[in-house]
């Protein structure tokens, strides 16, 4: 087989290409620019473009699938000429299924928590020496690639709500199909998308509808929205399971889950986290994993990358970073740290960067999202406000739309860090929150300075 990606720099896309290219396919690609770590780990495996650019002259008619991103637009010249002499076009979701439509698909779907639902659910299967195949948003320790696509008989999807490609405006997880599919949690977001939270929720109904016939649901019943259109949302072929928070308690700074009277400690915390656990260990019992294994499996499960991932700590500091930044996510991540450090303060730090978050009418989600932290701090750039073409917003309506005395604005990202940077961090939690870098910070070696400083 002969593939060709455009846009093949995308994180998701590279990935794919590369397990393609294990597989044995014939893999070229192009790009308009490639960043880093997409840029080496392609270049590692002699799929990185000779030149950067669009080039029709790439796409011939010996080509066997094209797999368009979502980085490419609709007048895209290869694109059109694929179009033009009658080569197969997909979105690499799309692709993806048609590599695993004879295997049993397990995808994990949901606002929030989806990335670590299905990182907890390999790490238990490779701990079990399951074999599988996967798709993930983040990178894992022990896992090279975020991809995988061989000849085994399960395969881990995370099931993301976004459009699939510039030509195919479905949702990427409507196009999986699953045999099993979880759910754990819907909270508006994507606007550009879905321009009404009863829009965004039906999509969340039709993935229900697309369950396989003696397929399972496994939904997160604390959630009100999930556990409204889990139960109601018509698929007579399927059965329902639902989950929620299991006990737990907190001593020494670990978070331990009690199991038939016995305390199983985890390095993950926050009942998000604790229901995000209870979720996968459904999934892993649909895959022949007991409770017993799945418990022995999950206690030395870190995180995905940038989910509650610890930088660096010692007896008086931590310091973490997060994905998180819609509203849900943002009072999730928060009130998990405090909760987990309750005699500390904590410094709660988040970037507006989604073209959600950057929305002057979505702002008003963020009402009291921070509020658990004992200081807070949001950050905006007025230059990607510019780039993504959105309205102006000023700090003062920023921050009347968190509403919160504890939350302080900030424009300039050498300000906000220097402020962080002096300051006294004995007996207090860091927690640096964004789905960007706030314009170029290295977060981890801005969490070790501190710690060389002393943490004060």
């Amino acid at each position: 087989m002969r593939v060709h990606f455009i846009a093949i720099g995308g994180s998701a896309m590279h990935n794919l290409a590369i397990a393609l290219h294990k597989k044995g396919f014939e893999v070229t690609g192009s790009d308009d620019e490639i960043f880093e770590p997409s840029k080496s780990r392609i270049a590692k495996y002699g799929l990185l473009p000779a030149k950067f650019g669009w080039d029709e002259s790439r796409i011939t008619g010996e080509i066997d699938a094209i797999i368009l991103g979502m980085h490419a637009r609709i007048d895209n010249p290869e694109l059109i000429k694929a179009q033009e002499i009658g080569v197969k076009v997909y979105s690499y979701p799309e692709y993806i299924y048609e590599q695993s439509k004879d295997k049993i698909r397990v995808v994990i779907g949901g606002s929030h928590g989806k990335t670590s639902i299905t990182s907890m659910v390999l790490h238990v299967l490779d701990k079990c020496n399951k074999k599988f195949d996967y798709m993930v948003g983040a990178q894992l320790e022990g896992f090279e690639t975020m991809v995988q696509l061989t000849d085994a008989k399960i395969i881990i999807l995370e099931g993301d709500e976004y459009l699939s490609s510039p030509i195919d405006r479905r949702p990427k997880f409507h196009l999986y199909h699953p045999n099993i599919a979880l759910i754990s949690g819907i909270a508006w977001d994507h606007i550009n998308v879905f321009p009404t939270f009863e829009n965004y929720v039906e999509q969340f109904s039709t993935f229900i509808s697309l369950i396989e016939k003696d397929g399972v649901l496994i939904y997160c019943k604390a959630d009100d929205e999930v556990n409204k259109i889990a139960l109601t949302t018509p698929n007579a072929d399927i059965d329902r399971v639902g989950y929620q928070t299991p006990e737990n308690k907190i001593e020494n700074g670990v978070t331990s889950v009690l199991v038939e009277g016995n305390e199983v400690p985890l390095q993950i915390f926050g009942d998000h986290n604790l229901q995000n656990m209870n979720g996968a260990r459904l999934i892993c019992n649909e895959l022949k994993i007991s409770d017993e294994q799945f418990y022995e499996a999950i206690q030395d499960f870190k995180g995905a990358a940038k989910r509650l991932e610890l930088i660096t700590k010692n007896d008086t500091t931590a310091i973490y970073k997060d994905f998180a930044h819609s509203p849900s996510k943002l009072k999730a991540t928060t009130q998990a740290v405090k909760k987990q450090y309750p005699n500390r303060e904590l410094i709660a730090c988040m970037e507006l960067h989604t073209f959600s978050s950057l929305n002057k009418t979505f702002l008003k989600e963020y009402k009291n999202s921070m509020s658990t932290a004992d200081e807070a701090y949001v950050y905006y750039s007025n230059h990607t406000l510019e780039h993504k073409k959105l309205e102006a917003i000023t700090p003062e309506e920023v921050k009347a739309a968190f509403g919160s005395e504890n939350v302080t604005i900030y424009n300039d990202s050498d300000g906000l860090f220097n402020m962080l940077k002096d300051k006294d961090w004995n007996n207090k939690v860091l927690l640096l929150m964004s789905s960007g870098n706030f314009d170029g910070v290295n977060l981890n070696e801005f969490g070790e300075n501190i710690m060389k400083k002393g943490g004060n």
